[in-house]
């Protein structure tokens, strides 16, 4: 019962998520008002807005004017519930659960407008920044997971610093902007959830799955080197690898 009880609130949450997918680019309001369809205008009843049920019901399309519905919405919800069944799986009820299903809502949020609009908003970035600081003073958290307060500071402003400085050598170099402050923030975020120790592999492994992704295309001329390319969504996988792995990663190093 409990599992799908946690099911439901994350694919809740996950509706949320798309609210602000879809509102935070354009600075609309969370909760101004209610959801509407982009092509006829026509507000979203309440019983065409159930997570999954709805979607699967209309066949992805608009009741009003047949507008073919982003399979986007969908997905949001289903990786947002599976998220949530996984945390409440390894940390059932807990301080852990609810610190990891907050993060799991804002890398979801940031991972898919940096992908469409490679914007990563302050307004998700420096309320993560501070949760991740201020929890490290509770001494009751996972400790292989979260760091101590020392540790996170230093992994704030480490994870800052290092693609600050990135960013700076590229626009000397290149001439021109490479990464965007967005991106520092979000490894600030990171550092200051999962300190120090957390960056270097999450930078690796974010630029390693970032070539793998990008290589195919420039090999078939789909995409130049110039291209934009939105890093955040690398960064978030890096870190989920991480803390996958953190325990298997600090036995190795320490």
């Amino acid at each position: 019962m409990f599992y799908i009880l946690v099911f439901i609130l994350g694919s809740v949450w996950g509706s949320f998520c798309n609210v602000c997918i879809y509102r935070l680019p354009g600075n609309e309001s969370m909760f101004k008002n209610r959801s509407f369809c982009p092509s006829c205008k026509n507000q979203i009843n309440w019983y065409d807005n159930i997570p999954f049920f709805s979607y699967i019901f209309l066949k992805g399309k608009c009741r009003n004017c047949d507008y073919k519905i982003s399979l986007q919405y969908f997905g949001v919800e289903f990786i947002v519930a599976i998220s949530f069944l996984i945390i409440y799986f390894l940390y059932g009820i807990s301080a852990t659960s609810l610190l990891l299903m907050i993060l799991s809502i804002f890398f979801t949020i940031i991972f898919f407008i940096d992908l469409k609009h490679f914007i990563i908003p302050n307004e998700l970035t420096f309320p993560l920044m501070a949760i991740g600081f201020l929890k490290s003073f509770d001494p009751n958290l996972n400790q292989t997971i979260f760091p101590n307060y020392i540790n996170s500071i230093i992994g704030g402003v480490f994870g800052y610093s290092i693609i600050w400085l990135i960013i700076f050598v590229y626009k000397k170099v290149r001439k021109k902007e490479g990464m965007g402050l967005g991106d520092a923030k979000l490894m600030a975020v990171v550092g200051f959830w999962f300190g120090w120790i957390s960056i270097p592999f999450t930078i690796f492994i974010s630029s390693v799955v970032a070539l793998i992704i990008v290589i195919p295309s420039l090999l078939k001329k789909t995409r130049d080197l110039s291209a934009q390319i939105p890093f955040g969504p690398y960064i978030i996988i890096g870190c989920l690898i991480y803390v996958s792995l953190s325990n298997q990663i600090k036995f190795f190093l320490l």
